[in-house]
């Protein structure tokens, strides 16, 4: 789930057996796939695919897989799957609005299953438009491990950075979309190692949630996460460190 709670940054953990690790390749897969597909093979001439395989690279996606899906995506194995970008919107629990991005090679399937487990856990789809209007995409580096402010500051400064964010394992950087490959590259070039580099969206109308509407929050984001069609899922959510705390010692 993206939307920068806390938990947004921790999700990761929840990845660690089989299933879930074999869904994360498998939307990493796509990933790449689509973005060959949409800019080519050349990683250095499409910075969408640089991002797509660095951050398969990250997460342990082996080698071979990655080249496969980048050369299926450009159509040097012959035609691969073609894929379609939707967009669903909907609100769950406490008023919280839900944005899922799904690549698709079935439109049914990914509407009458993302419309299943909206409404199965406390959640209703809603029109188009009526809680997209609440997000913006941004540009969301994510860098972990033992990194300052400040170097990640005088890194970027120069390359349209709007905020730098702690968060529990590192910093997110925020920038417009326009300017994340050269504020991460500017990060590359200062040896500061980041984690990611992806175009999200980002919602400026934050939703204040206690503890029980939160977890079930949480679980609508993993239910729609748990879908084949679905890539991404983006809520206005904001978790309060002491909403946070009394969820962890609830686990």
């Amino acid at each position: 789930m993206s939307g920068h709670s806390k938990w947004a940054t921790t999700k990761h953990k929840k990845a660690a057996n089989d299933a879930k690790r074999q869904k994360l390749f498998a939307k990493l897969i796509k990933n790449i796939e689509v973005a060959a597909r949409l800019g080519g093979s050349d990683l250095d001439g499409n910075p969408s695919l640089y991002d797509a395989v660095y951050k398969a690279r990250k997460n342990s996606l082996p080698s071979d897989n990655i080249d496969r899906a980048v050369k299926r995506g450009a159509g040097e194995l012959g035609d691969g799957v073609e894929y379609h970008n939707i967009m669903y919107e909907g609100y769950g629990p406490a008023g919280v609005a839900v944005m899922i991005e799904c690549l698709t090679d079935n439109r049914n399937r990914a509407a009458a299953e993302v419309r299943l487990a909206v409404t199965k856990n406390h959640g209703n789809m809603a029109d188009p438009g009526s809680v997209s209007y609440q997000f913006a995409r941004k540009g969301i580096i994510h860098l972990t491990g033992d990194v300052q402010e400040d170097q990640v500051l005088e890194a970027t400064i120069e390359h349209g950075v709007e905020d730098i964010a702690a968060v529990h394992d590192g910093l997110l950087v925020t920038c417009d979309p326009s300017a994340m490959v050269a504020a991460r590259t500017a990060l590359a070039e200062a040896g500061l190692d980041y984690e990611s580099a992806d175009v999200e969206f980002v919602s400026s109308l934050k939703v204040d949630v206690d503890a029980e509407n939160a977890k079930k929050v949480i679980a609508l984001v993993e239910a729609l996460e748990d879908l084949d069609d679905v890539q991404e899922v983006y809520t206005n959510m904001q978790i309060s460190d002491e909403v946070m705390a009394e969820i962890e010692a609830q686990d």
